[in-house]
């Protein structure tokens, strides 16, 4: 089986400690072996690594034949051995749908449950609660349970409840018969108190049908004033909760039950009911009336407890993401209940509080008004109060800190609403700064950055304070991964965002080699701020300090590519006016743009081929070349004008653009490569499946910058009326700059550009009416081109860091006997093949999107056709192509496809692999996976065998004769 993967180093630890990479036949073999041994020790050894040869090795057949050994081992083992194999498919619970021999599988466990053990009996029944998801509706499966149920042994009873649950949570059959049983063994007087309490949560999964959750939850509701202990109340009372949440119609009710055992005095009852009316808000919380929040209000005037009351808050931040909970009477009710307590004398009070006022206060579906802007800024100054609080008392624990982080969210949410308020807030985080420590300084550092980056000059009058704040932390000894080395990070970047504002960054570059010296892994982080927010003069010299501190040669060559593609974007900064001095620093930056992309080609190793990093500068350095070679064209037209044969030249040919000479051959060359340019970045953008969503944006911003420019090349030299007939293009009013909400300090910048390129666009269209090429056009086209360049370019947060790791493992069946040998097939018959993948994830999957289908498009080529007399092939018989969309389950997917080869000769199969989000749309993630085939024609063959044959028999009688003659 031939297999291909992206990225597999990433997302799994494949080889261990001490051990060497195996294929999936020498793994399964070497296991096998374990199995078989006399020794027990190494019998447990075997079965314990079985679960992670599954998620090394997630195919079909490695695992049904490795779970059917396994049920040998069950049968005929020893407890404890059986108790292995019980973890073994607990673990492995994602894998069982891929068991082939289901039958064979069960008949061989099944076979314990007649031992005269019952702890052997015990352990098979969990086992068949284990595999419950692929024998739910197994009948002697279902027997053997209800006949546990009623066992005396201890351990075979709760080995029967345990299954219970499996199987209710998997078959309606079973759920909907064992109800009335389960019913009886609670309300027995037989039946011990704990097993009750363990028989209890059943009930849970009684929401297949509305009989089954009616008598469920007659059943519980019965039992809460019969069994009022504690235990009892808790287990009955989150039942019931975990009940409705499934069946959601009886949501109102059991909102109504837990607001009323909130009157019980002990306390952890009202934690549970408190808790479990969070958990039915997060599942509907349009269900939640009027009444019951006056009632959760009434609770919380009357409490003193502050747990309690954390609790009730946090219902209510999570109702108030609610549109429906926002406004008319229940709007007023939760504000009435957090009015209050904003100003609790507890910090996690008031900073929750004040997180559900400011939801409250910044969702306005009829835009701004006096009334809601005044409610704002008092957030405001109550949210300056709890912050200064937070840091002003002394709490053991995290209580602090949480308590301040939510505050800080509310600052970024009040900030973004009302922009009045921001200078407040970032007088008072700066002033705070002096007053914190550890994990509370990086965290306000967060927020007065991510305040600051809509409006950096704001930071303007406190940099004394930020210089001086940096200084002390940079003089401070710590760990690398120490909370002090990020806070100074933080520290860093504020710094960096003010000194933005005058053009240099020299808070941070007089300190270099202090910063390098000192803290290496900080200076890094910090180099990397700066090469995202745009101060590339910094982040080079700390690159370039960095590079002579690293032993391996990879890290060498990235800190070097960093180096230069930093010393490139410094010497477009500062990029002048007037042609002769713009040409020769657009071509520096240039130079040190090829020399950071041989670098950067350098750096990378099959683990980390870098693929994002090399598409993403050569696209910059593409577009940099584009704009030369545009400037360089605009500035032709004088120094190069139209030769005397130029219109005879247009009228032979019929294109009246080319009575502008050598120019308009150009312009169009410029046009194709900006547009071809402009699909490249749609292609970087559809292969970043795993990037962040502020990276996406900014290679859509890139890409708009490219039809922006080809728009302007368009309508000014290819479109214009004086040499073409057809109508001018319209101008467009506005380009899209961002796919996602909110606006930052590049984005406003790169708004304004646009807007001022498409104004003077407009003006020169009108101005000019329709008249041949004139400097008014090409100023036009230069001051656009400029424009461009001067536009802040950084590096996005994908390039250096990917939060998200998303790979595929392909595999495709049959494959050739040896390497490089084509698969053999006539051209009468389809060859039959399989394609496996598995999904590989990061430590976070999922964070940005995930892989709903996987798209597959298997296409086969005739690269090298056998002649046939006679004959041609069609056109339609040498390629054929064919796309599947599947469906991946627990991250494996399979399909099964036909091919016909029609043509004999060498053919390619090639298969493309793509994957769809969970919006509809298609990213081109790979893998591509190539297989050999050779077809022949087998009719053909024989022909020309028999043919052979004649010829060698005419020959033959020809040679008797001759022989007889003689």
């Amino acid at each position: 089986m031939s297999s291909v993967s992206v990225r597999p180093s990433t997302t799994t630890n494949d080889v261990g400690y001490g051990e060497q990479e195996q294929d999936a036949n020498s793994a399964l073999l070497e296991l096998d072996k374990g199995l078989r041994s006399t020794k027990v020790g190494e019998q447990c050894e075997a079965i314990v690594r079985f679960p992670r040869l599954f998620e090394k090795f997630p195919f079909p057949i490695l695992i049904n034949s490795a779970f059917l050994k396994l049920a040998d081992v069950f049968r005929d083992g020893t407890n404890f051995l059986r108790l292995c194999i019980l973890k073994v498919t607990q673990q492995s619970n994602k894998q069982l749908d891929k068991i082939l021999n289901v039958d064979e599988f069960v008949r061989r466990i099944f076979f314990v449950i007649h031992s005269n053990d019952p702890v052997a009996r015990a352990i098979t029944l969990r086992v068949l609660g284990s595999i419950a998801p692929i024998i739910s509706e197994r009948k002697n499966a279902h027997h053997s349970i209800h006949t546990g149920l009623d066992s005396h042994d201890r351990v075979e009873l709760e080995a029967a409840i345990y299954a219970s649950s499996c199987f209710a949570a998997e078959s309606r059959t079973f759920a909907a018969g064992m109800c009335s049983k389960l019913a009886d063994l609670i309300q027995g007087l037989a039946t011990p108190a704990e097993m009750k309490l363990k028989l209890i949560p059943i009930f849970r999964h009684m929401h297949q049908d509305a009989q089954s959750a009616t008598l469920a939850r007659q059943v519980c509701q019965e039992m809460l004033p019969s069994y009022p202990a504690k235990e009892f109340l808790t287990t009955t009372l989150h039942t019931l909760s975990q009940l409705a949440a499934a069946s959601l119609i009886d949501i109102p009710d059991q909102v109504n039950l837990l607001l009323h055992y909130l009157k019980d005095p002990r306390h952890i009852v009202k934690t549970l009911c408190l808790k479990d009316l969070q958990s039915l808000a997060v599942k509907a919380p349009h269900m939640w009336s009027a009444e019951n929040l006056a009632e959760l209000r009434e609770f919380c005037q009357g409490t003193e407890s502050v747990a309690l009351t954390t609790y009730s808050l946090d219902i209510l931040c999570v109702l108030s993401r609610t549109p429906a909970l926002l406004t008319g009477e229940k709007g007023r009710v939760v504000s009435d209940i957090c009015g209050g307590l904003c100003h609790h004398w507890d910090v996690s009070i008031a900073a929750r509080a004040i997180q559900v006022q400011t939801k409250l206060a910044c969702w306005n579906p009829s835009g701004e008004d006096k009334k809601n802007v005044d409610i704002q800024t008092q957030l405001a100054l109550s949210t300056e109060a709890v912050i200064v609080q937070c840091l002003a008392i002394d709490v053991k624990g995290n209580r602090a800190t949480q308590a301040l982080k939510l505050a800080l969210e509310c600052v970024k949410s009040l900030s973004q609403a009302c922009p009045s308020v921001v200078a407040g807030f970032v007088d008072t985080l700066t002033m705070t700064l002096t007053a914190s420590q550890g994990e509370n300084t990086l965290a306000i550092c967060q927020c007065l950055a991510s305040v600051a980056e809509y409006n950096p000059q704001l930071l303007s009058s406190h940099m004394d304070s930020l210089r001086q704040l940096y200084n002390t932390a940079l003089g401070m000894d710590y760990d690398k991964d120490s909370i002090e080395g990020r806070v100074l990070v933080g520290l860093a970047v504020l710094v960096l965002l003010g000194d933005k504002q005058k053009d240099g960054c020299s808070s941070v570059s007089t300190n270099v080699n202090e910063l390098v010296s000192l803290h290496p892994w900080p200076a890094y982080r910090i180099a990397r701020q700066a090469a995202r927010l745009g101060c590339h003069q910094t982040a080079s010299d700390i690159f370039a300090r960095l590079s002579t501190q690293i032993a391996s040669e990879h890290f060498y060559y990235w800190l070097c590519a960093l180096h230069q593609f930093c010393l490139a974007e410094t010497c477009l900064i500062a990029l002048p006016n007037d042609i002769p001095k713009l040409v020769p620093a657009l071509s520096k930056g240039l130079e040190h743009y090829e020399k950071g992309i041989a670098q950067l080609k350098a750096a990378s190793t099959p683990t980390h081929p870098l693929q994002f990093q090399c598409e993403f500068m050569r696209l910059r350095a593409d577009m940099l070349h584009n704009c030369l070679i545009l400037l360089t064209c605009t500035a032709s037209i004088r120094t190069c004008p139209p030769p005397a044969i130029a219109p005879a030249v247009a009228m032979t040919t019929g294109q009246e653009l080319l009575r502008c000479g050598r120019l308009a051959i150009e312009m169009q060359n410029c046009y194709s490569q900006i547009q071809q340019l402009s699909e490249k970045y749609i292609q970087l953008h559809q292969a970043s499946f795993d990037a962040d969503p502020d990276t996406l944006n900014k290679i859509h911003m890139l890409q708009q910058q490219c039809l922006l420019l080809a728009h302007v090349v368009d309508s000014l030299i290819l479109s214009n009326p004086a040499y073409s007939s057809n109508k001018q293009p319209a101008i467009l009013e506005s380009f899209s700059t961002a796919q996602g909400p909110g606006q930052n300090w590049a984005r406003g910048i790169m708004e304004r550009a646009v807007s001022d390129i498409l104004g003077h666009l407009q003006r020169v269209l009108m101005e000019t009416g329709g008249q041949p090429i004139s400097h008014l056009h090409m100023d036009c086209l230069y001051q656009a081109c400029v424009t461009l360049l001067h536009l802040p370019f950084s590096s996005p947060r994908y390039f250096f860091q990917a939060l998200q790791s998303t790979g595929i493992k392909l595999a495709m069946s049959p494959t050739a006997r040896t390497a490089g040998e084509p698969i053999l097939v006539t051209t009468d018959t389809h060859l039959t093949a399989k394609v496996e993948g598995v999904i590989q994830h990061g430590q976070k999957p999922g964070l940005f999107r995930k892989v709903c289908k996987v798209k597959l498009s298997v296409s086969s080529v005739c690269t090298a056709p056998a002649k046939v007399p006679g004959k041609l092939p069609e056109v339609d018989q040498v390629s054929n192509k064919h796309t599947w969309l599947v469906d991946p389950h627990h991250d494996y997917f399979s399909q099964q496809i036909l091919l016909s080869f029609l043509v004999p000769g060498n053919h390619t199969v090639t298969v493309d692999t793509s994957v769809i989000d969970e919006e509809g749309y298609c990213w081109k993630t790979g893998p591509k996976l190539t297989l050999s085939v050779k077809s022949y024609d087998e009719r053909a063959q024989q022909r020309e065998r028999e043919k052979q044959q004649q010829q060698q028999q005419q020959q033959a009688a020809q040679a008797a004769r001759t022989l007889t003659s003689k």
